[in-house]
């Protein structure tokens, strides 16, 4: 693809390049060479930016001038991943049901729909167009799915819950398994609380592998449009998510925790139950959070505190032993 026509579709600014150089793939800016165009969004790698041998790069509006021809961008990150769609083609997959997927007769799909190996769809369960469900997929009985779902090899959509359109669950996610409630009787022993609420997954969510989100034991799980689940997150039972929310890898949600929108919790936040996180909060890395966080907060540690204070706190904590031995001396004096 000639970078011109590169330049086209991204809507760039074409500087210090010939248009008609040829443009075969994409690459990371340190592994790119000739033939791939490469992008820098974030200033730690500007040094790689002026040796890398790509034969373009995108970079920002204001980025400094190159040997290397540039287009230049609003949005380097966004643009480089448009751009990777001009070069890979996602697997497609032919409408059908294959031989041995156990479809109930009264389960209903739209036009265009795949049905792979070994899935399962049980009774009055309801299927949008063009969904690709692929082998060893599960749905549960009575499951109202919208258009365009796909869902990967092991996934798992439980009984009555409810799916919109364009939504993405890959390999093993299950949705709406029983939330984890237990009440304690008279002799110790734990009965079960009836989980009875459905999850509710609307537009536009993807849900990366093996993550969990729980049905209710009463009302609903939701997620709202637009939110974005990475590998092995929990979102415990009557938990809701905000639209365009990020859970990064191994969040964890207890149960009933209210997320706002454009929220990010980074790896290995935990959430204690109950608590309300504001619209466009930022919780760091293995952070943990048992109260409140106020929108448009950043916050760090456990517990978890405002990130420049944590900064400080951990900055004293490296500094401790030193501040023992200045103590004990002074003591001695």
């Amino acid at each position: 693809m000639k970078l011109s026509e590169i330049n086209r579709v991204l809507g760039t600014r074409l500087d210090n390049g010939a248009p008609e150089t040829e443009i075969r793939g994409v690459a990371g800016i340190e592994a790119a060479g000739p033939g791939q165009l490469t992008f820098i969004a974030n200033p730690k790698y500007s040094a790689a930016a002026r040796t890398t041998k790509a034969s373009a790069v995108i970079v920002s509006e204001d980025f400094p001038a190159l040997k290397t021809a540039m287009l230049r961008s609003k949005n380097p990150y966004l643009d480089f991943a448009r751009a990777l769609e001009l070069f890979y083609t996602p697997p497609q997959y032919a409408p059908g049901i294959h031989p041995t997927a156990v479809v109930h007769p009264s389960a209903c799909f739209g036009a265009g729909t795949h049905i792979g190996p070994y899935v399962v769809v049980q009774e009055d369960v309801e299927i949008g167009k063009n969904a690709v469900l692929l082998a060893h997929a599960v749905v549960y009985r009575g499951v109202k799915i919208g258009d365009n779902l796909v869902a990967h090899a092991h996934a798992v959509v439980r009984e009555f819950c409810r799916i919109g359109n364009n939504v993405v669950l890959q390999n093993g996610v299950v949705i709406g398994g029983d939330g984890f409630g237990f009440a304690k009787d008279s002799k110790g022993h734990w009965h079960k609380i009836v989980q009875s609420g459905p999850t509710v997954i609307e537009d536009d969510v993807e849900i990366q592998a093996n993550a969990c989100i729980d049905r209710a034991s009463v009302g609903e799980t939701r997620i709202a449009r637009g939110a974005k689940i990475d590998n092995l997150v929990q979102v415990g039972h009557g938990s809701r998510v905000g639209e365009d929310t990020l859970l990064c890898a191994q969040a964890g949600l207890a149960g009933s925790t209210d997320v706002g929108k454009n929220v990010i919790l980074a790896g290995q936040v935990g959430v204690a139950g109950h608590c309300k996180i504001g619209d466009g909060a930022v919780a760091t890395a293995q952070s943990g959070i048992p109260n409140d966080v106020a929108a448009g907060a950043v916050v760090s540690g456990y517990p978890a505190m405002d990130n420049k204070l944590w900064l400080r706190c951990v900055a004293v904590f490296n500094r401790l032993p030193e501040i023992a031995r200045a103590l004990r001396r002074k003591d001695g004096e």
